[in-house]
C-alpha cells in the first residue's frame, strides 16, 4: 500500500507541477484484476479501487495497519462506477448498480468484489476511515439518495449533488461520502470554493469522456495551483486547501471526507473575488 505524507501549506507554495502530482494524486487505483490502495497521513483516510475482470477478488491484509483484518478498527464505504457487481460482506451478497453506494462498519471481517459481467467490469471506487464505534452495513441505491441540484448554466455549474454517508443519510463515525454530477454544458464543479480546517477531503473524477481532462484546483485560496486530472484519478486536499475543478467537458466525481464532524455544511466559503 501506498504511502502519501501531510504538507505544511508553505512549503506548498514552492511546489512544481511534479511535485504537486508526486504529492497529491493518485493516478494508479484501478487495474484490471486487482485492489489498489494508498494510505494518506490526511486523517488516516485510506483510498483504493477494486476492478474485478475474472472472478472474485478478496480485500487482502495489509501490514501497515497492524490489525487482524482490514476493518479491525476502521469503516469503509464504497462507490460503483462502472458495471454492475457484488460486493459480499461477511458472507451477505450486495449488488451495486453504478453509483451506488455501500458502507460497512468497524468489525466487518471479510469483504469480496465480483463483476456481475466480465465484459462490462464493475469499478469499485472505495474510501476507508479510522472508526472507534460500529455502524451497521448498509446499500444505498443512487435513486434513494438526498439529492439537489445546484448553479445554472449561465455560470457552467449547473449540477446535482447525491449524499450517501452523512448526517442525515447513512450512519458512519466520521466518513462522509457522496457524489456530484455535472450537466452537458457545465463544467465547474464547487464554485464558489471553500475549505474547511476540521476535515480532509478528496476527490475522485469518473465519467470523464476520452480525450478531455479535469483542471483540479487546489492550495491556499490567494496561492492556487492546479493538477490536471484524467478519468478514474484521484486528488487528496489537505484542510487548509481549495478543492475545485473545471473541465473541457461535463464529469462526475465522488468526493469523501473525514475529520471532526459529519456535517456536509461545515465549509468555509471563499469569495470568488478573493480567489488567487
Amino acid at each position: 500500500m501506498k504511502q502519501i505524507y501531510a504538507v505544511h501549506p508553505e512549503d506548498y507554495t514552492h511546489y512544481n507541477t511534479s511535485a504537486i502530482r508526486e504529492n497529491f494524486l493518485l493516478d494508479a487505483l484501478f487495474e484490471n484484476g486487482k485492489i489498489n490502495f494508498v494510505y494518506t497521513h490526511y486523517d488516516r483516510m485510506i483510498v483504493g479501487g477494486a476492478m474485478p475482470v475474472s472472478g472474485e477478488l478478496d480485500l487482502p491484509i495489509f501490514d501497515i495497519l497492524r490489525s487482524d483484518y482490514f476493518l479491525e478498527r476502521r469503516e469503509m464505504g464504497i462507490i460503483n462506477v462502472g458495471g454492475d457487481g457484488v460486493v459480499t460482506v461477511d458472507g451477505e451478497k450486495f449488488t451495486l448498480s453504478k453509483l451506488d453506494c455501500l458502507y460497512m462498519g468497524k468489525g466487518v471481517q471479510t469483504i469480496s468484489f465480483l463483476s456481475a459481467d466480465n465484459g462490462k467490469p464493475a469499478v469499485f471506487y472505495i474510501l476507508s476511515a479510522p472508526a472507534h464505534a460500529k455502524y451497521p452495513t448498509r446499500l444505498l441505491q443512487k435513486k434513494d439518495a438526498e439529492s439537489n441540484t445546484l448553479g445554472s448554466l449561465e455560470t457552467s455549474n449547473q449540477r446535482t449533488i447525491y449524499r450517501y454517508i452523512h448526517k442525515n443519510g447513512i450512519q458512519s463515525c466520521q466518513l462522509v461520502m457522496g457524489l456530484t454530477i455535472l450537466d452537458k454544458g457545465s463544467v465547474w464543479n464547487t464554485m464558489p470554493a471553500h475549505t474547511h480546517d476540521r476535515r480532509m477531503e478528496a476527490y475522485f473524477y469518473f465519467d470523464v469522456p476520452d480525450n478531455q481532462v479535469v483542471f483540479h484546483y487546489m492550495g491556499l485560496p490567494q496561492e492556487t495551483r492546479h493538477i490536471v486530472m484524467q478519468n478514474y484519478q484521484a486528488v487528496v486536499s489537505p484542510p487548509w486547501s481549495i478543492h475545485a475543478g473545471s473541465g473541457t467537458s461535463n464529469y462526475g466525481f465522488i468526493w469523501g471526507m473525514a475529520g471532526e464532524n459529519l456535517e456536509y455544511s461545515d465549509m468555509d466559503a471563499i469569495q470568488i473575488k478573493d480567489l488567487r
